[in-house]
């Protein structure tokens, strides 16, 4: 993967494959300390402390579509190609987060990619999910909590074509200015 949104979503899609209702996708960096973190935590079924250590192989899946799962591995490859670090902390039955650093100046650090996209796609592709999102770089901070949305306009009108262009508005105006490169 090329990008650090499309890890975002795969990992997303693994908690929504757990059964999650509640996901968070969090993203801070910060100039001071050279970082960028990024984090997806949800409340799906977890993991067992042997497929915790199992899940950066990459021919390890519960997937029941492919015999391989490369995106963890990957991630986790990049991170430690960048002075960073990976993490996995879950629980089962409680959830898992799964957590990624890096060197935010680090030349091989891939680029974060469209954010507004993907938590557009990730919002209106799974309506049945709550979720929140935070973007954050030193003193600037965008943060997402569907829940508003979606009491006002229903979890059904999330598709809508005018819909979808304000929440693309939304996300972009609240995440751009951050300027996370």
């Amino acid at each position: 993967m090329r990008e650090i949104a499309l890890h975002i979503l795969d990992i997303a899609a693994n908690s929504i494959s757990a059964g999650a209702k509640n996901i968070s996708v969090r993203i801070a960096a910060s100039s001071k300390d050279d970082t960028l973190d990024v984090s997806i935590s949800d409340d799906g079924k977890g993991m067992t402390p042997e497929m915790i250590r199992m899940v950066t192989d990459p021919f390890t899946t519960s997937r029941t579509e492919r015999n391989v799962g490369l995106g963890i591995p990957l991630l986790k490859a990049a991170t430690e190609a960048c002075c960073g670090w990976f993490r996995i902390d879950s629980k089962p039955g409680k959830g898992t987060e799964v957590r990624a650093r890096f060197q935010l100046s680090h030349i091989d650090r891939m680029p974060l990619g469209d954010l507004p996209d993907t938590f557009l796609g990730l919002l209106i592709g799974t309506p049945d999910v709550h979720w929140t999102f935070q973007v954050k770089k030193d003193e600037l901070v965008f943060d997402f909590d569907d829940t508003e949305l979606k009491n006002e306009l229903g979890a059904d009108c999330l598709s809508e074509p005018e819909v979808i262009r304000y929440i693309r508005m939304l996300f972009s105006e609240g995440i751009e200015p951050i300027a996370i490169n």
